[in-house]
């Protein structure tokens, strides 16, 4: 491991990273809470599903 390489590799990454813009951060905001909502909306179907399998005993 080439401990020197290996930070000025970091050290360029963090030159060329910018801040986003509102719009940018807002429509990724919105992304990543859609796909949170959509896993707990199928975790909930997966769960009210089970509740109603006989023999299933629900948390």
């Amino acid at each position: 491991m080439d401990v020197p390489y290996d930070l000025t590799s970091y050290i360029r990454v963090l030159k060329l990273a910018s801040t986003p813009s509102w719009e940018e951060f807002s429509q990724i905001a919105k992304i990543a809470g859609a796909g949170i909502a959509l896993v707990g909306l199928l975790g909930f179907i997966i769960f009210a599903i089970m509740t109603f399998v006989p023999g299933s005993k629900p948390v």
